[in-house]
């Protein structure tokens, strides 16, 4: 028996050593590169990352032989993180060349941004959206709307029941929420969602208000929508639809101490918050179209859409749109001080900046969104998560995307600094892996530059 036990031993043993010998293979091998753990905020230096089939593979301290693999990035002293979700964005329409399509596509891919949540859908974005899961088309996954429920698109409880029932059937992701909806409209919209398995998000109708919107369990309010209204004392007596651009005409009235009642009600019912700060310092805030127009990344969109966002930007914010801009200041800092509550205390922020919307460029607005996010008090671990952990835990999919870890999709961002220390980090991109393919800084730039020369000529 002893003889026997030696011998099972000795197999084991030999089994072993034969495993250790087997050599690591896939695709691509990033080599000694530095880790940022999103979830806790630390750096785990110098591993080797094996992508395979689009997912990262392995992530092991011990070098790797090059021979090994199909190809191999050097990461020595570069930084690694999940790809970025733009978790507000717009997908060019059905009218839209493909040629543009795809080239909007890339510049999200630009800057990182390998997820993308459309917030207008359209059939065509269906097929969109299996094109880019399947390599046929470049691009980051995507997530669509529904076309958009309005107070024109449904205006009866009737209307609501079939739209929402064949929106889900379509094989949407989410409903898109819109203005002008009446309460009970809203109400039948809500019970059928429910009834038939599919979130919405958006905006928050006059009629509904902020508090029956968030007890109606929205998936997500995007741009802080209703909250400033929800400050509003009903001693004020004020007019529901007098309220302006997003509460804007009610700022004198709002009062700052009903914040932590209304965080508390979004934590209560689970609704993450996308703020798109952007648009509300940049597009509607006391800066001149000259200044947004002068930004390196305006030449990468169409004159025409560039003559466009001027035109819109005077009407709001020029010297004959009554803008004040005393009045924006106590605004914005109310809006920041929401931001910062809505992140400390309630279910959390999604980063979001509503691209392509006025003056903010696709993949490129991101980086003034998270500038917002600072100046309201975010840390840059928060910001982090806001495009990476935090979109993953709201789509349920943190199986799938949103960390640096084995098993999950190879999309990530090389970078030459580390973002925890300065977010601006997020701008010196080495290179992003979308799927598990290598697209390099040189590669970026020689597309952007194609991109570039295209804009001029619409």
């Amino acid at each position: 028996m002893k003889k026997i036990a030696l011998l099972s031993v000795m197999i084991a043993l030999t089994a072993c050593n034969q495993a250790q010998e087997i050599a690591i293979t896939g695709d691509l091998l990033l080599s000694d590169v530095n880790v940022i753990d999103v979830r806790e905020g630390t750096v785990l230096a110098h591993q080797n990352i094996v992508i395979d089939s689009g997912k990262i593979k392995h992530i092991l301290a011990a070098e790797q032989d090059p021979k090994n693999f199909d190809q191999q990035i050097d990461g020595a002293g570069k930084f690694v993180i999940p790809g970025l979700a733009e978790m507000h964005a717009h997908i060019p329409p059905p009218s839209t060349s493909q040629e543009r399509l795809e080239e909007t596509l890339f510049l999200y891919l630009s800057n990182g941004v390998t997820t993308i949540r459309g917030m207008l859908g359209a059939s065509s974005h269906l097929e969109l959206r299996e094109q880019v899961k399947k390599g046929e088309i470049l691009g980051p996954r995507i997530f669509t709307s529904s076309p958009s429920l309005n107070g024109n698109s449904v205006t009866s409880e009737e209307e609501a029941i079939t739209k929402v029932t064949a929106y889900q059937k379509d094989g949407y992701d989410f409903l898109k929420i819109h203005p002008g909806i009446q309460r009970n409209v809203f109400d039948a919209l809500v019970k059928t969602a429910d009834e038939v398995g599919i979130s919405f998000a958006g905006h928050v109708p006059v009629d509904v208000g902020i508090r029956h919107a968030l007890e109606s369990n929205f998936a997500s309010i995007d741009h802080i929508d209703g909250f400033l209204e929800g400050l509003v004392p009903a001693s004020e007596n004020v007019e529901p639809t007098a309220n302006g651009f997003f509460g804007y005409n009610f700022t004198p009235m709002a009062d700052a101490s009903l914040i932590d009642d209304l965080v508390a009600l979004s934590k209560e019912h689970q609704v993450w918050i996308v703020p798109t700060q952007s648009l509300f310092e940049r597009w509607f805030a006391p800066i001149s179209a000259e200044t947004l127009l002068a930004q390196p990344e305006m030449k990468y969109m169409p004159v025409s859409t560039l003559e466009n966002w001027e035109r819109v930007k005077l009407n709001s914010t020029g010297p004959d749109s009554g803008f004040d801009a005393a009045q924006w200041e106590d605004f914005i800092a109310i809006r920041r001080q929401l931001l910062k509550a809505l992140q400390d205390k309630g279910q959390g922020i999604l980063l979001g900046s509503d691209a392509p919307q006025l003056f903010n460029v696709p993949g490129f607005s991101i980086h003034h969104e998270i500038e917002g996010m600072e100046r309201a008090g975010m840390t840059p671990l928060e910001i982090l998560q806001s495009g990476t952990i935090n979109p993953a835990k709201f789509f349920d999919m943190e199986d799938d995307f949103g960390e640096v870890k084995e098993g999950l999709a190879a999309d990530l961002i090389l970078l030459e600094a580390n973002p925890l220390e300065d977010l601006k980090s997020l701008k010196k991109i080495n290179g992003v892996f979308v799927q598990g393919k290598w697209l390099s800084k040189e590669q970026i730039v020689l597309k952007l530059e194609k991109i570039a020369e295209n804009a001029l000529k619409n």
